[in-house]
């Protein structure tokens, strides 16, 4: 899930085949970062960027609050674009685009908000990738996004994987691409800065991470990981079929109420492109 094949190939067609139960996994989530970014937003009409946005939630979180916005939403999986394109329905204020969003915002016009779901942490280069975002972008700009905290603090990727396979992922310092890319706060602090962006905070989300629901919510949650996530491939080259037994066991420790939640961590980053363009 790092690389600019696997978004335009598998992973984009099984994300934008799961977009529903993604943005359910996300949904304790999405209210912090909305609201985030309704608070950076500037008053008056203006132009916002959606960075890997995905089958667009966050794009249309934001235009539906703001009309007198127009939101561009980009992401390198031609699927999801396709999903994107039909949740937006009529509305005119917001459009998506497919391909590589370092390349796509500096033909856009200037934006005076950058956002993004968990849609930054998969850049070969973070630093020329944000310093071609802060190009892009007007003086005074905000930079709003989320990414996931350390893998030990997000159950569904480090104990779970661990009650299943019986063995536990390597935690890394510093970045790599991947979904736990921006987890190390002072390596991302500093890949913004080197790019010409102010930080102005990194703010800690706990959320449950919601995996399974319906009148079955473990087999629910067992199918969702047998697609999303980092057990996905171990599940589907695992020749022991008991793994399949071992995840639904485990699951259930975090079955209540008819879902299964998982414990998750996050960041919610705020940044403001200040001085001159690089």
């Amino acid at each position: 899930m790092t690389s600019a094949t696997d978004w335009t190939g598998r992973v984009g067609r099984t994300w934008a085949a799961e977009w529903q139960r993604t943005d359910r996994s996300f949904a304790n989530l999405s209210p912090h970062l909305d609201a985030a970014i309704r608070t950076a937003a500037p008053a008056g009409p203006f132009h916002a960027i959606d960075i890997g946005c995905g089958a667009g939630a966050t794009s249309l979180a934001l235009a539906d609050a703001r009309p007198d916005a127009t939101v561009t939403g980009l992401d390198l999986s031609a699927d999801l674009i396709r999903t994107a394109h039909t949740r937006a329905g009529d509305r005119g204020t917001v459009t998506f685009h497919a391909g590589d969003a370092v390349a796509m915002v500096l033909q856009l016009p200037p934006a005076d908000l950058i956002v993004s779901r968990h849609g930054v942490m998969f850049f070969a280069d973070p630093i020329a990738a944000f310093t071609a975002l802060r190009t892009a972008a007007n003086s005074g700009a905000r930079l709003v996004f989320s990414c996931f905290r350390d893998r030990r603090d997000n159950v569904w990727a480090s104990d779970l994987i661990e009650q299943v396979t019986g063995t536990r992922p390597e935690v890394a310092p510093g970045y790599a691409p991947g979904p736990f890319g921006f987890a190390d706060q002072a390596a991302t602090a500093t890949i913004l800065e080197s790019a010409g962006w102010t930080v102005d905070s990194a703010t800690r989300i706990d959320f449950a991470y919601v995996a399974g629901a319906g009148p079955d919510p473990v087999a629910d949650a067992a199918d969702f990981f047998h697609h999303i996530g980092p057990l996905a491939s171990a599940l589907k080259d695992a020749a022991d079929p008991s793994l399949d037994d071992r995840l639904k066991s485990a699951l259930k420790r975090y079955a209540a109420d008819g879902i299964v939640a998982l414990p998750a961590s996050a960041w919610i980053w705020r940044a403001t492109a200040t001085g001159e363009q690089p």
